[in-house]
C-alpha cells in the first residue's frame, strides 16, 4: 500500500454519485417551485456537488458524480444548470439563510 492509498476512491468511483442522492435531488426539486442547479467545484475535502435553490431560496447540496452528472440531473429535471464559479450563489439564498439564523435565535429565546 502505497502512502495515499488510503485517501482514494473505491474503484476509481466518483464519492457521492449514489442513486439516493440523485433521488433526494429529483424528489427536492419536484416538491418546490422555480428551482435552479448550481455547481460547486471539487475541494480537497468535498468532491464536485450540486446546490439546487428555490425560489423562495430554500436549498439543499449533494454530491452527483462530477460535471457531467451534474448537468445530466439538471437535463432529466428541466432545470437550468449555472456554474458557480461564474455566477456565483444566488441572494436569494443568502436571504432565506438569514432569515433561518433570525428563526433560530428566536426559538431559542422564546
Amino acid at each position: 500500500m502505497g502512502l495515499f492509498d488510503r485517501f482514494r476512491r473505491a474503484g476509481g468511483r466518483r464519492a457521492g454519485a449514489e442513486p439516493s442522492d440523485r433521488q433526494h435531488l429529483a424528489d427536492w426539486a419536484a416538491a418546490r417551485v422555480g428551482v435552479e442547479a448550481y455547481v460547486e467545484p471539487e475541494t480537497t475535502v468535498t468532491p464536485i456537488t450540486v446546490v439546487l435553490v428555490a425560489q423562495d431560496g430554500e436549498w439543499t447540496r449533494r454530491a452527483v458524480g462530477g460535471e457531467k452528472g451534474a448537468r445530466k440531473l439538471g437535463e432529466d429535471l428541466k432545470i437550468p444548470v449555472y456554474d458557480v464559479r461564474k455566477v456565483g450563489y444566488p441572494q436569494r439564498m443568502r436571504d432565506h439563510d438569514a432569515r433561518q439564523k433570525i428563526l433560530r435565535r428566536r426559538e431559542q429565546g422564546a
